[in-house]
C-alpha cells in the first residue's frame, strides 16, 4: 500500500458529520485514480471545506442543449477522469440494450485541444479514457489520432454506420470548462428520451469497471481504429457537392483571413478552400495553433464581435485582405467580418449571415437542379429563437420552412426525418453562428461555412457587390428583419426561476404580461409550460421543455422577443426581432422600435438591479 493509499484510508475514516458526503467522499477516494483530481478532494477533506466539498461531490452532470458540460476538476458535478469514465460506462449500458449489434458497428470518439494542468484533465485523455471503458467491454472503438472539429464526429458515425459517438468539448466556452458530446446513430446530437435514459444509466453503474482506467487500451487492442484520413478524405470529397463555381474560385483576386481561436481549426479549413479551388486563407500566426490558454482572446468566442477578432481585422487590413473568417474553438461555429467602402469593419450576426446563406443555397439550388426538381419538396429550418428570415423567403418562393426548439439537436434530428421522406434539406442555422449548408453534417458545421462563405464572396465580387451589399438587396427583396440577441450573467438558479415564475404570475396568479412598458403584448408562447395564447387550444406547437426556461413574447407593433436560459452558461438570454414586410424599408425606423422594446423589455421584465443581474461585458 502506498503512502497516497494510506492518506486517503486516513480521510475515509475522517466524518463530516454528514452522511450522504461521507458516502461521496468515500466513493471519491476509493474510485478515482488521477493523482491530481484526488488530491484536490483530499485536501478540501483535510481543511473541513464541507461546503466546497458538498457542492462537487453530492450533485451530479446533466445533459443539457450540447450535452455533458461543465468546468473541469475534481468532483461528481464536474468533468473529470472519472466522470467521463461513468458517463461512458452508462452510454454502454444504454447502447448494448438498444443494439443488438453494437459490438459489430462500434463507436467513434473525437476530442478537441482543451486542457487542464492543474486536474491534469485534457480532451485527448478522456477521448483515450472514453475509447478504454468501450474497448474493455469488445467494443470497436474509431478513435481519431489527432484533434478534430466537432462536426467529423457525427459525419463519421454516419459515414462509419456507428451506433453513436461522442466528442469531447466545450465549443466556444471559457478555458476552464470541457464537455461530452453524445451522437446517435443518425448523426444528430441526442435528444430525450436518450438524454433521460442514459443518465439512469450512469447513475446504474457509477463505480469503475475493470479496465475502465486502461487508456494503454487504445494502443493495445485490435479494436482500436483511427478514421482520420478516411474522414478528412471523403469529407471534403463530399463538400464539393455544395461548390457551383469552382473555376470562379480559382481565379478571384479576394484574400481571406482565417482564425481558428486557438483550437482545431487551421488544417481543416485549409484543406476545405483547397477541396473548392481556392488558394489557402491566410491563418492569423498568433492563434492557428491549439493552446488550450486561449491566450490571445479575452474569451474564445467569435460570437462576441469585433473585440475578440482584433487580430483577424489588423492582419486584413495589413494583407488589403476583405474578409475575415473565424471558426470558434471546435470549428462548428463561423463568425465573418467584412471591410465596408467607409474603412470599417461589419461584423455580421448570426441572423443576417443566416440570410445570406439562405439566399445563396436557394439561388444556388435554383440554378444547378434538375428541371424535375420541385421546389415543394424543399425545406429550410431554424431555432425558434432565430431571425424568421427564413420563412420570408420561403413564404415568397415557395419552398417550406421550419421551426425547431434552440439546439442544434432538435434541427439534426428534424433533418433526418425529413430525409428519410424523401424531402430535401437545403440550410438550417441558429442565430448563435450556427450554420448546416447541405445535408452531409447534421450538425452545425463551421469548415463548411467558412468556405461557402468564401464562394459566396468571389461570386458577389464578379457582380461587384460585398457581402453587405447583398444582405440590403435580401431585405428589400423580403422584408427587413432587424434583430438582437445578447444576455445577462445570473449564477444564481434560484434567482432564474424567479424572473420566469414572475411571468407567468404577473399582475395575478397564473397570469401572463399584456404589455411591456407602452407596448402592447398579442401573444404569449411558453415553451417550459406548454403554453402558447395564439393557439385555439392554448397549446405549443412546439414540445414542451419542462427542464429549461423559454418565454416568447409577440407584440402589436410586429415585435417578436424571448427570453430563455441557456443550456451550457450562466446566462439569460433575450432575442428580438422587427420582422417588416418588402414595402415597410425605414430601416431607421424599425432599429428605433426595436430598441424600444429591448429597453422595455429588461426594465419590466429582467429588471438587472432588482435581481442582481450581470450585464454583458463585452
Amino acid at each position: 500500500m502506498g503512502d497516497g493509499d494510506v492518506n486517503s484510508n486516513r480521510l475515509l475514516a475522517r466524518s463530516t458529520g454528514d452522511a450522504q458526503l461521507d458516502r461521496a467522499v468515500g466513493q471519491w477516494l476509493s474510485w478515482d485514480k488521477n493523482p491530481k483530481t484526488k488530491e484536490q478532494i483530499e485536501n478540501l477533506v483535510r481543511n473541513g471545506m464541507n461546503k466546497e466539498l458538498r457542492d462537487r461531490l453530492c450533485c451530479r452532470l446533466t445533459f443539457g442543449t450540447a450535452g455533458l458540460r461543465s468546468a473541469m476538476g475534481a468532483g461528481f458535478c464536474y468533468i473529470n477522469d472519472l466522470t467521463v469514465i461513468q458517463s461512458t460506462q452508462g452510454m454502454y449500458k444504454y447502447l448494448e440494450r438498444c443494439f443488438s449489434d453494437f459490438r459489430q458497428r462500434g463507436f467513434v470518439v473525437g476530442y478537441d485541444t482543451r486542457g487542464q494542468v492543474t486536474s491534469s484533465c485534457s480532451s485527448k485523455r478522456l477521448a483515450k479514457l472514453t475509447a478504454a471503458v468501450l474497448l474493455a467491454k469488445g467494443v470497436p472503438v474509431y478513435l481519431f489520432s489527432k484533434y478534430v472539429p466537432t462536426p467529423f464526429v457525427p459525419y463519421a458515425v454516419r459515414q462509419l454506420k456507428a451506433a453513436a459517438g461522442v466528442m469531447i468539448t466545450a465549443s466556444h466556452n471559457r478555458k476552464e470548462d470541457n464537455g461530452y458530446q453524445v451522437y446517435w446513430e443518425n448523426g444528430a446530437q441526442i435528444t430525450s428520451p436518450h438524454d433521460k435514459e442514459i443518465l439512469k444509466c450512469i447513475e446504474e453503474c457509477v463505480e469503475p469497471w475493470n479496465g475502465s482506467w486502461n487508456e494503454n487500451l487504445v494502443d493495445t487492442s485490435p479494436l482500436t481504429q483511427d478514421p482520420l484520413e478516411e474522414i478528412s478524405k471523403i469529407y471534403m470529397e463530399d463538400l464539393k457537392k455544395i461548390c457551383y463555381h469552382r473555376e470562379l474560385n480559382t481565379k478571384t483576386n479576394l484574400k481571406f483571413i482565417h482564425t481558428s481561436f486557438h483550437g482545431v481549426g487551421h488544417d481543416y479549413v485549409q484543406l476545405a478552400f483547397k477541396a473548392f479551388g481556392f488558394k489557402p486563407p491566410i491563418p492569423v500566426p498568433e492563434q492557428k495553433d491549439p493552446d488550450p490558454d486561449f491566450s490571445t482572446v479575452k474569451c474564445p468566442n467569435p460570437e462576441e464581435g469585433e473585440c475578440v477578432l482584433e487580430l483577424s481585422l489588423r492582419l486584413a487590413e495589413k494583407e488589403s485582405a476583405r474578409v475575415v473568417v473565424a471558426t470558434d474553438p471546435d470549428a462548428d461555429r463561423l463568425a465573418v467580418a467584412e471591410l465596408q467602402e467607409n474603412g470599417r469593419w461589419k461584423v455580421f450576426t448570426g441572423n443576417e449571415l443566416a440570410a445570406l446563406f439562405g439566399w445563396w443555397m436557394f439561388r444556388s439550388w435554383k440554378a444547378n437542379g434538375s428541371k424535375e426538381a420541385d421546389v415543394k419538396n424543399v425545406y429550410m429550418l431554424a431555432t425558434t429563437v432565430s431571425s424568421k428570415i427564413l420563412k420570408a423567403i420561403a413564404l415568397k418562393e415557395g419552398f417550406h420552412f421550419e421551426e425547431t426548439l434552440p439546439g442544434f439537436k432538435w434541427i439534426g434530428s428534424r433533418v433526418k426525418d425529413l430525409l428519410d421522406n424523401g424531402k430535401e434539406v437545403l440550410f438550417a442555422f441558429e442565430e448563435s453562428i450556427g450554420f448546416m449548408c447541405g445535408t452531409s453534417v447534421l450538425d452545425k458545421d463551421g469548415v463548411s461555412a467558412a468556405v461557402v462563405i468564401a464562394e459566396m464572396a468571389s461570386y458577389l465580387e464578379t457582380k461587384n457587390l460585398t457581402l453587405a451589399q447583398q444582405l440590403t438587396e435580401i431585405y428589400e427583396m423580403y422584408g427587413y428583419h432587424i434583430s438582437k440577441t445578447s444576455y445577462f450573467l445570473c449564477y444564481e438558479p434560484p434567482t432564474i426561476k424567479r424572473v420566469f415564475e414572475k411571468l407567468r404570475n404577473f399582475d395575478s396568479p397564473k397570469s401572463y404580461p399584456k404589455s411591456c412598458g407602452a407596448y402592447g403584448i398579442l401573444h404569449v408562447r411558453d415553451v417550459t409550460t406548454g403554453y402558447d395564447s395564439s393557439q385555439l387550444n392554448k397549446k405549443s406547437v412546439l414540445p414542451a421543455s419542462k427542464n429549461s426556461q423559454m418565454i416568447t413574447f409577440t407584440f402589436q407593433n410586429g415585435c417578436v422577443a424571448t427570453l430563455r436560459t441557456s443550456g451550457t452558461e450562466p446566462k439569460i438570454k433575450y432575442y428580438a426581432e422587427m420582422c417588416a414586410r418588402p414595402e415597410q424599408s425605414d430601416k431607421t425606423f424599425l432599429e428605433e422600435q426595436l430598441q424600444k422594446v429591448i429597453e422595455a423589455l429588461i426594465e419590466n421584465f429582467l429588471e438587472p438591479r432588482k435581481n442582481g443581474l450581470i450585464w454583458r461585458s463585452v
